[in-house]
Formats: C-alpha cells, structure tokens, sequence
C-alpha cells in the first residue's frame, strides 16, 4: 500500500520478453498489484512473466487478450480488473522501462491526496527534453499536445503522448473504457473522456527515458495526421456531451460561428485565386470581403477557447 491506499500498475505488454522482467524487478514494494496485460505477443513476453511470477511471491496479474486490441485495449482490460477490485489508484507504466519507477510516487501523490482525479507525466517540463528526447518525437509530440489541448479543454497540460499515468477508483468507474480508442491515441482519448467526467487533471514532472532497449512502433508520418483526425472526432463529441447535452454553454455559438466565417473565408480564398489565374487580377471587394471573413473567423474562434479556457480552469491543481 501507498499512504494507506491499495495501489495497483497496469502493464501493457506486446512482445516485451526483453525488457519485461526489468520492469517486474523494479517495481517499488508499496505495489499491490501488477497487472501485466499481453496483448497477443507473438515473442516469449509470457513465458518470461511466468517464470517471474514462478520464482517471486509478490502479486503479479497476467491477463492475456485472444486478439491484439492495441495499447489502448490493453490498458483497458487492466483498468477493469482495477475497478473490479475496487484498487483506490491505478498507474499505467509501459512494458518497454521506459517510464522510470522513480517516479512512481509522484505521479501517485495527487491521485491518493485527493488533489487530483488524474495525474499524468509531463517529459518536457525538464530542460534537458529537448536533448534527450529524439527531435522528431519531441516536435510530433508538441504537435500533439497543442492539438490536444484544443480536443480535451485541459489547456494547462502538455505532453498528451505520454502513458506514465495514475488514475483514482472513482474516475475508473465514471468512464465507459469499452468505447475508448484502442490504439496509440487512447491517452488523448482518456483525456477528453475525463473533461466530460469534470475530472481533475494535473502534470507531474518526470524524466525522460530513452535507449533502454525499446523499440518504438510510432511513425510520425503516418500517426500524426491520423491522430489529428481522432482529435477532431473527439472535440466535436465533446461540444456535444458537454456543451449541449449536460450542460448548454455559449460557447458552442462562437465555435459554430467561427465554423462558417471559415468556410466563408475558404470560399472567398478559392475565388480570390481562381480570378488571379484567370484574369490577372483580383477584385478589391472580393479581397476585402475575405479579410473580413478571416478575421472575425479567427475572432470567433479565440473568443470560444477562452470560454473553454475559463470553464475548465477549475479542474487544474
């Protein structure tokens, strides 16, 4: 136990037999449960498990999926034996050591102090990130973050990629985990869950870990346009179960006013080109109109998020 609070880390694991077992051994002892989830590893991540549940007495869970459902599927199958079992803070840490165990009782202090509903590691806080983490994933997860912000309405948290994280038994029981997205993605996902839930959400400064032998499946390229996608679906379904179902806010107006000016704007942009290819010259109305369009879009806009800004500010520490 942790500050006399049941303490439960769930470990999503996919052909980890490398690294695995040094994320067992260094577990703190105030760990009650580790919930190691294989999802489908094709490699010996079991059987190394096995052998460390075998030559260990300390609790160690392995739950197994049929199917590879993807980290998100993993986390979520850990989740529900958490809840199931009524654990009072569950943490997430990957099956790759990558998320230092050092940590751990920093991510958990808000969590089991009641100051927060969700605490998650924020790798950036440091000023050594920027040398210690790869500068593609630095960027893309800037990126991300930003994006993030926008989607979720935590607007004081950064670095929405990482997976080191603790969550409270009532948070566990408030969101539905079955409709959550499976796949890399699922953190930003749990967040905009969490702001529909109110949930209070606080980063915790944690170190960097890299070159430890994992192996990274992420592609910017492919991911990063995927994921803004998901993030669009998922700010539009927050508009509406926050915004417009549980509670009507204004806000709301202003973005679907910013919305159409936009696609005003857009059109104007469109003609404003055409006419330049077609005749060489572009009507001053048609100029001003677009202008116009464009800055009271963006006016709209600015205006919404600081409605979004000023309805959330309560859910930071």
């Amino acid at each position: 136990m942790y500050r006399e609070r049941t303490i439960a880390v769930v470990i999503p694991a996919y052909n980890e037999e490398a690294q695995i077992r040094r994320v067992l051994e260094t577990m703190p002892s105030f760990v009650d449960h580790c919930i190691v989830v294989d999802d489908c590893s094709t490699d010996e991540t079991v059987l190394t498990v096995e052998a460390y549940m075998y030559e260990h007495n300390r609790h160690v869970v392995l739950l197994r999926h049929e199917k590879n459902q993807g980290v998100g599927g993993a986390i979520v199958t850990g989740y529900e034996w958490a809840r199931d079992n009524a654990i009072d803070a569950t943490v997430v840490m990957a099956g790759d050591a990558q998320m230092d165990p050092e940590d751990l009782p920093a991510i958990l202090d808000p969590v089991v102090q009641d100051r927060a509903d969700y605490a998650k590691g924020n790798r950036l806080f440091t000023g050594d990130a920027w040398k210690e983490i790869p500068h593609l994933r630095y960027l893309g997860n800037a990126a991300l973050s930003l994006l993030t912000k926008i989607a979720s309405g935590y607007w004081h948290v950064a670095d929405s990629q990482t997976g080191y994280t603790a969550i409270s038994l009532r948070m566990l029981k408030s969101v539905n985990w079955e409709s959550t997205y499976k796949r890399y993605g699922c953190p930003n996902d749990y967040l905009v869950r969490l702001n529909v839930c109110n949930a209070r959400v606080v980063d915790v400064p944690i170190k960097p870990v890299y070159n430890v032998g994992e192996k990274s499946g992420i592609r910017l390229a492919r991911d990063i346009p995927k994921l803004a996608g998901l993030l669009l679906r998922l700010f539009l379904w927050r508009m509406l179960h926050k915004y417009v179902i549980r509670d009507f806010h204004p806000l709301v107006f202003f973005y679907s006013a910013g919305l159409l000016t936009g696609i005003i704007a857009t059109a104007l942009l469109v003609r404003l080109v055409v006419l330049w290819v077609a005749q060489g010259f572009v009507p001053q109305t048609t100029a001003l109109a677009l202008a116009f369009f464009a800055l009271i879009s963006l006016q709209f806009t600015m205006f919404a998020m600081w409605f979004d800004m000023e309805a959330n500010k309560h859910l930071g520490d």
